[in-house]
């Protein structure tokens, strides 16, 4: 167990603990900050559109708070529900999905999960719970599945019998539409709105071939998409000009978005997005909105090589609220809402994989007023992060274990 400090700090931003989407409000008071945390030198020359778009003061909490690994025995895992009796339900990377007891109990898998593809990026992905799970006990998740002509990025959603033993009437709802071969850049999450519909993020599988398919409106890769939760195009979503545009469609131009949350008081959606070589991203989501990639970004080519033009910025296109280079690998992400450590109120937290850390963002205007890392030293890549009902929060890191962070 490791015993932490962390500066006073209130900010505007959401938790979402199972699955769960307005303007922000958060003009709160940020306390003093320091340097900023990144001291890394910088793959590019690239400069901010605005300040505070990059390594923003570092903050520290100063609530006394705990990290404790409640096991180490999962394997892979990549999302993690929190269940209404504080039970955690997470899915691991090669196609399992587990329930885990507060002691520690990592439960059999269970069965009912359709066969997901998990070499390279792929696998059991993001997972939400329905937001009346205690009545429904339905789940949602997203994997990547091979089918005729490669690999796409596709949403179930089953109900958890009531002997927790398996989950019923599994139904695979929504099939991204451009399948590749490659196994790279799936995404992806899935969180509930605040009308009941479906926010999944979906990547654009990397390869040069697929690259250009982010800012493509006949395909769902590099999107977010809004569904019903049968999988069909919700009500009241944008309407994207083009031949063939697909009305699922929310927002376009995204590379890897690995993190969506919704903010608990704005209900609007944000989002984490890996770019390459520099470049990682976080988005607030505007209905309609492109965010650029691959004609814009912080980011060069892994070999060091510009993309495309070489731009950050081009009108129409979404700059980032924050930005990370060198990167930090942002992964799924939360609000905190809690109020037992009330400097947090509103602040993300985000997975860090190659940072190995986790991020908290605070915000002012919807800008970044400051970044502090957590658990820096476990030697971890966090994977993902959640809110229990009990305020505390829950991370999964590649490596196989789940952390509670809470106040001491």
């Amino acid at each position: 167990m490791i015993i932490q400090k962390s500066i006073l700090l209130l900010a505007g931003v959401l938790v979402l603990g199972s699955c769960s989407s307005n303007d922000n409000d958060d003009n709160t008071n940020v306390g003093p900050t320091g340097p900023p945390v990144e001291t890394g030198t910088a793959n590019t020359s690239y400069q901010p559109a605005f300040s505070g778009q990059t390594r923003a003061g570092s903050i520290q909490t100063t609530t006394e708070y705990e990290s404790k690994v409640i096991t180490s025995g999962l394997s892979a895992p990549w999302g993690v529900a929190y269940l209404p009796d504080g039970r955690l339900l997470v899915t691991e990377k090669g196609g399992s999905m587990k329930i885990v007891t507060q002691a520690g109990v990592v439960g059999n898998a269970l069965t009912g999960i359709p066969a997901v593809n998990p070499a390279n990026q792929g696998g059991l992905l993001g997972i939400c719970i329905d937001p009346a799970f205690e009545t429904n006990r339905m789940i949602y998740w997203t994997f990547s599945e091979a089918v005729a002509g490669g690999n796409i990025t596709a949403v179930a959603k089953g109900r958890l019998s009531n002997n927790e033993t398996a989950v019923e009437n599994v139904t695979v709802i929504y099939r991204s539409n451009t399948p590749n071969a490659s196994t790279l850049h799936y995404g992806s999450r899935v969180v509930f709105d605040k009308t009941g519909n479906l926010f999944v993020s979906i990547g654009e599988r990397s390869v040069l071939e697929t690259r250009p398919l982010a800012q493509a409106v006949n395909s769902s890769l590099g999107k977010v998409v809004r569904i019903t939760t049968n999988g069909q195009a919700a009500t009241g979503n944008p309407t994207f000009t083009g031949t063939g545009a697909l009305p699922e469609l929310y927002t376009i131009g995204h590379r890897n978005p690995q993190g969506l949350a919704i903010h608990p008081t704005t209900g609007e959606l944000w989002q984490s997005e890996h770019g390459p070589r520099g470049g990682d991203e976080i988005n607030r989501i505007k209905a309609g909105a492109n965010y650029g990639w691959p004609t814009i970004t912080y980011g060069i080519e892994y070999g060091g090589e510009k993309i495309g033009e070489g731009i950050t910025q081009k009108e129409g296109m979404e700059q980032p609220v924050y930005y990370w280079d060198p990167v930090v690998s942002p992964s799924g992400m939360t609000f905190y809402s809690g109020k037992r450590i009330p400097e947090w109120e509103n602040n993300l937290f985000i997975g860090a994989l190659s940072g190995m850390h986790i991020v908290r963002l605070a915000f002012k205007d919807n800008k970044v007023a400051g970044e502090e890392r957590l658990l820096a030293g476990e030697g971890q890549r966090f994977r993902d992060i959640t809110q229990g009902k009990d305020e505390a929060l829950y991370a999964v890191t590649d490596q196989g274990r789940l952390y509670k962070i809470d106040k001491k």
